[in-house]
């Protein structure tokens, strides 16, 4: 008996396998032929059993994916995604599910390990290059405002295609339901599409939509289509009505076609034709017309993409014939989806993709003209057009201004729905900074080195990687002074500024390239500074001597003002000792000398030791030292030692510059006779002087000259019959001691004399 019930036992086992082995089958053929909806049913029956396996779940959470579920896509490729069996689909996949769930954190760990899987991938590169997406994304602000379409259903909906006269608009919807005809496809066990007319009205609403005959929606697929300008010609997407073999691929999956079909004069669709370009074996789909009539975008899976849906153009003869199909390439197209392109009459071309890095879903990109009517910058066109969701089928009326687009977003009618908007901003074509990051020495290519744009106070506004060809670039904005930096391991820092103001119209990437340098463990580095305000000094001549080995190097300075010298001559614990010389135009020169002893690695500052700002011309010492006023007892002119403190002041600023030349010049108010007050004053000065002279290099180089009354800096004159009713602070004004720059000794800072008889003896 238990024999028995063993036998029986292994008989019901090796049926049960056969049976589950046999839905499996039924299961991946029905993936095999994109039937999604009928493999996951199968799946989930199997989940548990004995073909339970990583492949299985990654085919059901792959089924749910394109079902547009994404919770369940999520559920069934996280228990699946840390095997051996995972493949780098799986991760884009489980990625994209995390971010239309909203976990943007995760979903961006699993695009890096994307990436890390498949470097060459344009969709790991897009967000390696983009890491900082949704900032990006959000400091665009609102470009538009949205408007949900009261000619929604629970059905989908999507689309909004303009008829050339802007009276009517067409859409594509699963909302019919067909009683004698099959009317549910494998995809999803939803009605399949037809295509509708709808009257707009002022506010952009779409209303008495109605179907298009028969004759043209059939028991299959129709979707989205454009009109030629004179509206005779109207061109659509539809599944593949062949008969026959003519009908499937080899997968026994039913492609899509473009048709063309001219419009009588009573509306009607004739003369119905396939484009010669479409085929049984790909899908070609989703046409849009540029305005001059000439180049007719699609979308299409056709061999010798990128894989997926790419966008294509073909040119339109005039003869209605057509060119070969050109794929638009890598700046647009991916290994993902690139659909629903559309070409708006101002030449920017709209279109959705899961490819670039966005905020979920299919996003809706555009790709700005140039000034040669070629393709420039793509730009993700931000929200809320895009959310976390699939956006897509962006359509614009002529006006450039309005238009349409489609969402599964929550908060809609039920599926998918459409959308009206407003631009708000348009669209313009962006700056960008891009450079190469090179080793300034070899020139070899620096990629991984970290670059930085930064805002003129030098706050960081992005950051991003260099990439394996030493590439970096940013998008900016117009009239805007920045700054950059980049960094490296083992390199020291570089930096540099540029500005977006006053450009050419006609730049739209600005070039900046930046070298590094190796660090060789020992290097000096000097900030010169403008001494006023304390900002870097560009154009600096420094001429750096090496007071040990006699070597001299001259260097000018840039916008960051430093200098750095790599030190591979030096050891730890060598001497050095350097002679820096600093000249600029208008700015006083100056000679400095550094020593110090190399006991540790790394970056010695000049500039913490040693005084490098540099002083800008001046007419007046007061402009460069505080001096307070010079005071003599009543009627005398000896030096009293309050005094001495000030023109030691003065004592300091010569030797600094020892070729300055100074009048020390002194002056009296209107009280007394203007004998007594020049005699006095002249006393004074030259008393001034004689100290100064004995303290400073050159004694020639200061002479002192008494003006007595004769330059009153106010009205207050009070010789002869004129009675000067001035208060006593007014004539302290005249009492004054001047320092007047006569001249500098140096071509490079010109100093206008405006004493008028500076040196004159008496």
């Amino acid at each position: 008996m238990k024999a028995l019930l063993l036998i029986l036992g292994i008989t019901i086992f090796t049926l049960n396998i056969f049976a589950q082995s046999g839905k499996l089958k039924k299961a991946d053929n029905y993936y095999e032929k994109l039937s999604y909806s009928y493999a996951a049913g199968l799946y989930l029956e199997l989940i548990g059993s004995e073909v339970d396996s990583p492949s299985m779940k990654s085919k059901l959470a792959t089924s749910y994916y394109n079902m547009g579920d994404m919770k369940n896509a999520e559920k069934y490729f996280s228990q699946m995604i840390n095997s051996t069996e995972a493949s780098k689909e799986n991760y884009f996949y489980y990625s994209q599910a995390l971010k239309q769930n909203g976990n943007y954190t995760e979903s961006d760990i699993w695009m890096q390990k994307f990436h890390a899987n498949s470097q060459a991938d344009l969709r790991g590169i897009s967000y390696i290059e983009n890491t900082s997406y949704v900032d990006q994304i959000e400091k665009q602000g609102i470009r538009f405002t949205i408007n949900n379409l009261n000619i929604n259903t629970p059905s989908a909906d999507f689309g909004g295609y303009p008829s050339s006269d802007g009276k009517s608009s067409y859409f594509v919807s699963s909302r019919r339901k067909r009683i004698a005809v099959q009317n549910e496809w494998s995809w999803n066990s939803k009605r399949f599409l037809d295509l509708y007319q709808a009257s707009v009205e002022a506010d952009n609403q779409m209303k008495n939509a109605q179907l298009i005959t028969k004759k043209v929606n059939t028991r299959f697929h129709e979707g989205p289509l454009c009109f030629t300008a004179d509206g005779k010609t109207v061109f659509f997407t539809r599944n593949n009505i062949s008969k026959g073999k003519k009908r499937k691929d080899q997968k026994g999956i039913q492609n899509l076609k473009l048709f063309r079909s001219t419009i009588d004069s009573k509306g009607k669709w004739i003369n119905e034709e396939v484009l010669n370009f479409n085929s049984k074996d790909y899908s070609v789909g989703h046409p849009s017309l540029s305005s001059d009539g000439k180049t007719l975008y699609f979308a299409s899976d056709m061999p010798g993409g990128f894989g997926g849906a790419d966008i294509y153009k073909v040119d339109l003869n005039t003869d209605m014939t057509y060119g070969k199909p050109v794929n638009l390439g890598k700046e647009i197209n991916t290994e993902g989806q690139e659909m629903f392109p559309w070409i708006s009459s101002d030449g920017n071309l709209f279109f959705s993709s899961n490819g670039h890095v966005g905020l979920g879903g299919l996003d809706v990109f555009v790709m700005l003209p140039t000034k040669n009517n070629e393709f420039g910058k793509m730009l993700n066109v931000g929200k809320p057009v895009n959310g976390q969701n699939d956006d897509f089928a962006f359509t614009m009326n002529l006006d450039n201004k309005t238009g349409y687009f489609s969402s599964n977003r929550e908060g809609g009618k039920g599926d998918d729905d459409i959308y009206s908007y407003n631009l708000l901003k348009p669209f313009k074509t962006l700056l960008s900074v891009q450079g190469i990051i090179v080793d300034l020495k070899t020139k070899l290519i620096l990629s991984g080195a970290t670059v930085n744009l930064l805002d003129v106070n030098g706050a960081i506004i992005q950051t991003t990687i260099a990439d394996i060809n030493g590439v970096y670039s940013f998008d900016l904005e117009p009239e805007l002074d920045y700054k950059l930096s980049a960094s490296k391991e083992e390199y020291f820092d570089n930096q540099g500024a540029f500005s977006t103001k006053d450009l050419d119209p006609n730049i739209e990437v600005i070039n900046k390239n930046l070298d590094l340098e190796k660090d060789p463990g020992l290097s000096l580095y000097a900030l010169v500074t403008d001494r006023k305000t304390g900002l870097p000094l560009e154009g600096v001549k420094l001429t750096v001597t090496d007071n040990i080995s006699g070597d001299v190097i001259s260097y000018s300075t840039l916008e960051t003002g430093d200098y750095r010298r790599p030190l591979g001559d030096k050891k730890l614990n060598d001497q050095g000792s350097y002679t820096f010389v600093l000249e600029k135009d208008r700015y006083f020169s100056k000679t400095i000398f550094y020593k110090t002893q190399f006991t540790k690695p790394g970056q010695y500052n000049v500039h913490d030791a040693l005084d490098l700002g540099l002083d800008a011309e001046v007419k007046d010492l007061s402009e460069l030292v505080q001096i307070n006023p010079i005071n003599f007892d009543l009627n005398k002119f000896n030096i009293r030692p309050d005094a001495q403190k000030e023109l030691d002041k003065i004592v300091e600023v010569m030797n600094k510059y020892p070729n300055m030349v100074v009048e020390l010049g002194s002056h009296t108010d209107c009280r007394a006779s203007i004998k007594y007050n020049e005699q006095l004053s002249d006393k004074r000065a030259k008393a001034s002087a004689a100290y100064i002279k004995l303290k400073i290099t050159n004694p020639a180089r200061i002479y002192g000259k008494g003006y007595g009354e004769s330059i009153l800096l106010n009205g207050c004159e009070c010789e002869g019959t004129v009675k000067s009713t001035c208060s006593e602070e007014e004539h302290e004004k005249n009492r004054r001691t001047e320092f007047k720059v006569i001249s500098t000794g140096n071509d490079k800072v010109k100093v206008t004399n405006t004493s008028t008889d500076s040196f004159k003896k008496n």
